[in-house]
């Protein structure tokens, strides 16, 4: 079993007064079609991290959703949390995939830039790079420049960076969603197949 901890937006429910930790179904489909087993982590640093170091977890999903609580989010616990899963994770050699607001988060945090962008929410645009010809788009913050380590893979049209490696590769950032296609498209599942769940894959 390929087991990889997916990390969760936090929904807020003012009505009920909870903050509620959420992911999309069509994530998970969409990583056990490229091979892995997901296991949501709740947004608590110390639960997420017993469960890393007691699982046999091969590694680390970063999902989309909530922006950084440094740009004006209000959900610090995902922060906190992805923080800690990201650093023991990479540390260890295991493979990252940061989904949208998961690639924001590691350039974020290796001080790259993001700023604001215009015409990359619920859109479509072309991709010059590695990856499909055309990718979907629902971020309005974009990364505009790595760091140090890390290479661009894939730009959009504005030149905005889409996809991004650091690590030698096992830690790989995309600004798209590929949970969301209607059917899975096999570029992106042949990237997922390959960083987390390359035993057995091409």
């Amino acid at each position: 079993m390929t087991l990889v901890l997916v990390t969760q937006r936090v929904d807020v429910v003012a009505a009920r007064g909870e903050r509620r930790d959420a992911l999309d179904q069509r994530l998970a489909a969409w990583l056990a079609a490229a091979g892995a087993t997901p296991l949501p982590v709740p947004n608590d640093p110390a639960i997420a991290l017993a469960l890393y170091r007691s699982l046999p977890v091969a590694g680390l999903v970063l999902s989309g959703g909530n922006d950084l609580a440094a740009l004006g989010g209000d959900a610090p616990e995902r922060d906190a949390t992805e923080h800690a899963l990201a650093r023991e994770a990479r540390r260890d050699g295991k493979p990252v995939l940061g989904i949208c607001r998961g690639l924001q988060f590691l350039v974020h945090e290796a001080g790259g830039a993001l700023a604001r962008v215009d015409g990359h929410v619920a859109t479509r645009h072309a991709l010059s790079g590695d990856g499909p010809a055309e990718v979907n788009s629902f971020h309005g913050w974009a990364v505009t420049a790595l760091p140090a380590g890390w290479q661009a893979r894939a730009t959009a049209p504005d030149g905005t960076i889409e996809m991004a490696t650091a690590d030698g590769g096992r830690t790989l950032g995309i600004m798209w969603h590929p949970e969301r296609e209607a059917a899975f498209a096999e570029p992106d599942l042949r990237m997922a197949r390959r960083l987390l769940a390359p035993e057995g894959n091409p």
